[in-house]
């Protein structure tokens, strides 16, 4: 269970971003408390990723503000395996970086990657290559969880192993915000449309 984390888990206000000559949104504002998601709708371009981005960190926004209460995992469209990279290599990578003593063959196990695990990222499925970067969420415990998109390329027992995921994830105190075409398979606290 994640403990420590106060609510809400993120909060932004009046975000605005301008791509170009383009505003692509003005007034966002959101807020996720702890076991609550928020799904962000809108059509191809909107900017559903690029608010993701601002979340996390990694863009900065024309305006508005952003409060995080705990490290976030940001889990984005790309799934970041090099080619040459296995799934164990990569989440062994990734757990080493983050200092993180979680068994890698457990994650594995976790995400139906056993037989593949030592089989080379350009010979993976696409939906094997999402299955080990969905991985990475299981490698260290962060209270907040960005998705992009986290149901692109897997198959519907992939789909399945997501929902499980998020419904642990939101069981014992995380919350989530994602970016998701279609049906979400969970119920939001909160949906924004771009």
């Amino acid at each position: 269970m994640l403990t420590g984390v106060a609510s809400p888990l993120l909060s932004a206000s009046g975000l605005g971003m301008i791509r170009g000559e383009r505003v692509l949104f003005t007034g966002i504002g959101l807020s996720v408390e702890a076991g609550q998601s928020v799904v962000l709708r809108g059509s191809n371009g909107a900017g559903k990723t690029t608010l993701l981005r601002i979340l996390a960190g990694l863009t900065r926004p024309e305006a508005g503000e952003i409060t995080r209460n705990g490290a976030h995992h940001w889990f984005a469209h790309r799934e970041g395996l090099k080619p040459h990279e296995t799934p164990r290599t990569h989440l062994a990578l990734w757990a080493k970086a983050w200092g993180s003593s979680v068994n890698v063959d457990d994650v594995l196990a976790r995400m139906s990657l056993k037989r593949p695990a030592d089989v080379p990222a350009r010979y993976l499925s696409a939906g094997q290559r999402r299955r080990t970067a969905l991985g990475r969420l299981l490698l260290e415990d962060r209270p907040i969880w960005l998705l992009d998109e986290p149901y692109t390329a897997l198959d519907s027992e992939g789909r399945a192993l997501v929902l499980e995921l998020i419904d642990h994830h939101l069981s014992n105190g995380g919350g989530i915000i994602a970016a998701i075409h279609g049906e979400s398979g969970f119920v939001p606290a909160n949906e924004v449309v771009l």
